[in-house]
């Protein structure tokens, strides 16, 4: 599997030693080299289709030479409630992705899924009402953003998140984005990532499942307007299910 190699390689870089469920919120130091802004545009990612709520759609995904899949979600301005699952075969979703965001223009639902270099599809299910349709597109990914996502892993030592606790971080007005990466050592991942603004108002989050957290991470980037964003992420899973989370500005 493509990066697996350097998950791997990133899993022995020592992390952070320390722990508490109350953390001190620091802003990273490193930022990324920025993507460009319309590789996350709906129109340029691909096939491009309105979902109405409570329906659903699928792309398929056949080539097993290719991993990373790019899954890109808006709306007109209104709040987008949405579950992306990977399916491989008949009957097998080794990942699914809960996304929630409060303005699905401002802030619209950005992640790479892999698909364990197999012929795959993905599935996207408007779990919102009828009146808030979303549009959504899905394709492999180019390789500016699948190499963003593996500089990721070397931009800094992230932070081991043990099971049932929380890690947050603060942003200021000058980010425009942030991305995150989640992911375990093949363990199950289960674990939410918030996007607030002011105390515990959160504006956007995923929640994920996965049976295998390395094979299958979590990758997603937030649109960061204005001032006071904080990222937080909780670690969903039993304590003896840790994760590591990697995040940094874009």
């Amino acid at each position: 599997m493509k990066f697996l190699s350097g998950i791997v390689a990133a899993l022995t870089v020592g992390s952070a030693s320390a722990f508490s469920v109350n953390t001190p919120a620091v802003q990273p130091k490193t930022a990324l080299k920025s993507a460009v802004a319309s590789e996350w545009d709906i129109s340029s990612i691909g096939r491009s289709v309105r979902i109405e709520g409570s329906s659903r759609e699928h792309w398929e995904f056949p080539d097993p030479n290719q991993e990373i899949v790019q899954v890109g979600i808006d709306s007109s301005g209104r709040p987008v409630e949405a579950l992306a699952e990977l399916w491989i075969g008949p009957d097998w979703t080794p990942m699914k992705v809960k996304a929630y965001t409060e303005d699905g223009m401002m802030r619209p639902i950005q992640t790479l899924i892999g698909t364990r270099n197999k012929a795959a599809a993905i599935d996207i299910n408007n779990t919102g009402p009828g009146d808030f349709p979303l549009n959504a597109a899905a394709c492999y990914a180019n390789p500016g953003l699948v190499a963003q996502r593996a500089d990721l892993l070397t931009a800094n030592q992230g932070r081991y998140i043990e099971g049932g606790a929380v890690h947050s971080v603060n942003f200021d007005a000058t980010v425009d984005q942030v991305q995150v990466l989640l992911y375990t050592d093949t363990r199950q991942l289960n674990a939410q990532v918030e996007l607030l603004n002011g105390p515990n108002n959160f504006k956007q989050k995923y929640e994920v499942f996965t049976n295998n957290g390395l094979l299958n991470s979590l990758y997603v980037v937030f649109n960061t307007p204005g001032s006071g964003n904080v990222v937080r992420v909780t670690n969903l899973a039993p304590l003896e299910f840790p994760c590591k989370a990697f995040i940094a500005s874009v």
